[in-house]
């Protein structure tokens, strides 16, 4: 569904939608004279181009005040759009939310992801039966105020293409495990036409082409206008409906030598307990947390963006509020409003639900990063880590030793303060530790290179080992208390542990590790930072305060008023503006439906009662407190049971029979759009942020490896600061460049580490000091004397000696005398001819002879020639199915 508009009349709304192509069209009619209910008829009729014009002149025609009269149309078009967000109803009639801007962000397999920039809403109700509400308009203020269709909402395109609220690996496993065509005819009874299945071509004899696929319910927890779309969900084709979630997306071009590799990160915000930071803190009675939010960072070779023959590579981590009862007061507008334990939970039964959650969606093993303070002069944070860990004792001891969560307790913020400590260090430990036990999920088998090049921790790896390449069982979840800084920083340290794993995988690194300031990195840290800034908006009403410069303390002193100011502003955004923004959100997820017999929105003194279900009504079906989990997720662990072709998943997933050419499946016309005139310039693919080109030293004689250690003035965004030698400033470099030592033991990071003193890391003086890296303007001599030490060090690297230098003497004379003897003993040696390496006959520098085309692609280039001429070959079997295929497509 790529373009909508809406056919104006007084009696009702005509919304037509289309194919990317326009060969296909659906019409949608809405009935104007309702004044409170939704009256909507689905045509099930597929129009092509032609039926769909003689249809709207005919709609023109008939609707005409005065026949004849020019002017006089009883048919104009409303607005274009590219989908329908939903349909809202406040005091009075039902409106339209329709998406009328929108910018691409990222391509996975070819599909392509895009970012809403404006909507429009459309009042469905003629004014000749509008009910009018003195307060309608005040609730439609508050519905615009959402942010979220301006900013932060990702939708796919067309519908069946990709589903963004499910993981990479469960769409490349659970929807790539086997089906049976017997079951097709009756999943697709209701759905399935005689307009789709007709074909001109059936008195030929030849096959129709047809493949089975799987088609899954999206993920309710991560999209945003599933309660908008209700309504219509059972009586409008599928086509209609689009599923947006909220978060965000970013990708970036890595290119190694030539070779181009796509970073993607998704991050997806729950839509259960969503809200504002000081507004929505813990968990609700369902186990559903504040801020949650799922991350995902997707790696893969771009050279073939196939899902069926393309590597891909992702890996999932999370992070969310503390699952406890808890929240802060903001009446006393303090920056730090105290932590209060709102409710009493001695057996961990809000906790229990959120687990419970993660296991189903997930596998074992679950690892908690908890990043809160522990030391504090007045308890503050250390409130929720008493909380905490004895909650998650509480659930071990039901579980099964094999899947009990883990969790690693460590008071960033103090070793942040102290000088001695290098806190990326830390958590490049944890890091390391955490991405063994999990595994990463890859679609390929091992790769040659890894037996030519092998590495002892790839096989320490956890995970699950697959036919077709290895998944991701268990996952990370942190948290501090607002999930924003520390957070950030330390899901970037995962996720650079992670990607380092991925890049070794596709063969594109020799082992699994990955240093700071080079080119990847820095791409990587840029990504992070966006997705960083993003979240924090969304949730705190600022960017982010403390980046990954500020933990590895190299930022600038610039830095230090930006983030006075980014403080400023989340208090501002959090003492003033936070409760409209709640109240929009509650009103777009509608969790709060207006309704004459109850308070408005604005009267409520508090939403508890709107999120928290218990307190309006007891529960009857009461969890235990010891098998906690739901039935069935233990027989599969350490998989996640959501991923298990079971027969309880498969009553989710609904096959789908469609043709080989159908533009539902055909990646080629949706990526490449041949039906549109498009420039090279403006694809998306050459606008995205490019390593080489933004990231890569624009100097010559540099190593263009994106996996080499640069410093800061080398590369292409960054400038001379200070004052400081090079050699000065290539040991600064050295210690920057936070190198992960081995990892520890199971033992250093234990589930039951209760502190982390001082005393448990070596105090040496070993550890890297982070300072700001600075440069001396030399004279031309020094810089010439160190550009000829880097050309000689890279010859040296390239081909194990130094060409540039002379031999020694005693080396000459040794060669000479060889020479002299070999001369007169075989005089026949230097009159013999050397034989080419090259298969040209030519090959210089200057010149290289083309090579030998084969007999099929003369063939090929013979039958063009001749078309040209008029004289056409006969078609083979492929050409006539292929020409078929494309009159049905084009025409019928």
């Amino acid at each position: 569904q790529s373009t909508a508009f809406i056919p104006l009349l007084s009696e009702r709304y005509f919304l037509v939608g289309s194919n990317h192509a326009q060969t296909k069209h659906r019409v949608l009619k809405i009935d104007r004279t309702e004044p409170k209910d939704l009256a909507i008829i689905d045509d099930k009729h597929v129009y092509n181009q032609q039926e769909m014009r003689e249809l709207l002149g005919r709609l023109d025609l008939g609707n005409r005040t005065k026949m004849g009269q020019k002017g006089s149309s009883g048919l104009s078009r409303a607005v274009s759009a590219y989908g329908i967000v939903g349909f809202v109803r406040f005091l009075e009639g039902y409106y339209l939310v329709l998406i009328t801007k929108r910018r691409k962000m990222a391509d996975i397999g070819g599909h392509s992801i895009y970012k809403i920039e404006d909507t429009n809403m459309i009042y469905i109700p003629n004014d000749s039966v509008r009910v009018t509400h003195p307060d309608e308009a005040r609730y439609v203020r508050i519905f615009q105020n959402v942010d979220l269709v301006c900013e932060i909402l990702k939708i796919t395109t067309p519908p069946y293409s990709y589903d963004l609220s499910h993981s990479l690996q469960y769409n490349l496993t659970l929807l790539h495990s086997p089906c049976d065509p017997g079951t097709v005819e009756e999943v697709h009874t209701r759905s399935s036409r005689q307009q789709d299945s007709f074909d001109i071509f059936e008195d030929e004899g030849l096959p129709t082409q047809v493949f089975h696929g799987l088609q899954s319910e999206p993920y309710a927890k991560y999209v945003w206008n599933g309660k908008l779309l209700e309504r219509v969900k059972d009586t409008v084709h599928p086509d209609w409906l689009m599923y947006i979630i909220h978060g965000f997306c970013g990708q970036s071009k890595l290119l190694i030598y030539g070779r181009p590799v796509h970073v993607t990160l998704i991050a997806r915000r729950s839509s259960k307990f969503a809200g504002t930071r000081f507004l929505k803190r813990g968990a609700n009675c369902e186990g559903d947390v504040a801020n949650e939010v799922e991350t995902e960072q997707i790696i893969h070779d771009a050279s073939v963006m196939s899902f069926t023959a393309g590597s891909y590579s992702s890996y999932v981590q999370v992070r969310g509020s503390v699952p406890l009862y808890w929240s802060q007061d903001i009446s006393t507008m303090m920056p730090k409003p105290p932590i209060r334990l709102d409710q009493a939970d001695p057996y961990a039964h809000v906790a229990a639900l959120h687990f419970d959650q993660m296991l189903q969606r997930f596998g074992s093993p679950i690892i908690i990063l908890n990043l809160v303070k522990k030391r504090e002069k007045r308890k503050h944070e250390k409130i929720l880590s008493e909380e905490l860990f004895p909650a998650v004792i509480n659930l071990n001891q039901f579980l099964p030793p094999e899947h009990c969560i883990d969790y690693i307790a460590w008071d960033m913020a103090r070793y942040t303060k102290s000088k001695l400590y290098n806190v990326l260090d830390r958590l490049s430990m944890i890091a390391e530790n955490v991405v063994k036990r999990t595994g990463f999920f890859i679609n390929r088998s091992d790769f040659f290179c890894h037996t030519l090049r092998p590495d002892e921790r790839w096989g320490d790896l956890g995970g699950s080992l697959t036919s077709s390449g290895r998944v991701q069982t268990g996952v990370l979840r942190t948290n501090c208390v607002d999930c924003l800084d520390r957070t950030n920083t330390a899901q970037f340290m995962v996720g650079k542990c992670a990607l380092a794993y991925q890049l070794y995988a596709l063969g594109m690194i020799d082992k699994p590790k990955l240093q700071f300031d080079t080119d990847c990195v820095r791409l990587f840290e840029e990504l992070y930072e966006d997705h960083g800034d993003t979240l924090s908006l969304q949730y705190g009403g600022s960017q982010l305060v403390h980046r990954v410069k500020t933990y590895r303390k190299i930022a600038p002193w610039t830095q230090h008023s930006k983030d006075i100011m980014q403080t400023l502003s989340r208090y501002y955004s959090n003492a003033f503006s936070d409760a409209d923004r709640q109240d929009a959100i509650n009103l777009f997820l509608q969790v709060y439906q207006p309704s004459e017999s109850k308070p408005h929105l604005w009267e409520l003194p508090t939403d508890f009662y709107l999120h928290q279900r218990n307190s309006m009504a007891l529960t009857h079906d009461r969890r235990s407190y010891t098998y906690w989990w739901s039935e069935g997720i233990l027989s599969y662990l350490p998989l996640p049971y959501d991923e298990v072709p079971c027969e309880e998943n498969m009553k989710k997933v609904g096959v789908r029979r469609v043709n080989r050419y159908d533009e539902s499946i055909d990646t080629y016309t949706e990526f490449f759009k041949p039906y549109e005139l498009t420039s090279f310039d403006d694809t998306f693919c050459i606008a995205m942020t490019n390593s080489a080109r933004e990231l890569m030293p624009k100097t010559v004689g540099v190593d263009p490896s994106p996996f080499t250690v640069r410093k800061p003035e080398e590369t292409g965004k960054s400038a001379v600061i200070g004052a400081k030698s090079s050699k000065e400033e290539t040991v600064v470099q050295r210690k920057t460049a936070a190198s992960a030592p081995p990892p520890p033991s199971e033992e250093q990071i234990s589930s039951s580490s209760e502190d982390d003193s001082e005393d448990d890391r070596d105090d040496d003086g070993s550890v890297s000091q982070r300072s700001t890296p600075v440069k001396l303007l030399t004279e031309s001599g020094e810089s010439v004397r160190t550009q000829e030490d880097f050309l000689q060090q890279s010859m040296r690297e390239t081909y194990g000696l130094n060409l540039a230098a002379l031999p020694a003497e005693e080396d000459m004379l040794i060669y000479e005398s060889f020479a002299f003897v070999l001369f007169f003993t075989s005089p026949s040696y230097f009159s013999l001819s050397s034989v080419p390496v090259s298969c040209f006959t030519t090959d210089s520098i200057y010149e290289v002879s083309s090579p030998q085309v084969d007999r099929d692609n003369r063939e090929v280039f013979e039958g063009h020639v001749l078309t040209g001429l008029g004289q056409v070959r006969s078609l083979c079997r492929e050409d006539i199915l292929m020409y078929r295929e494309y009159i049905k497509n084009r025409y019928m």
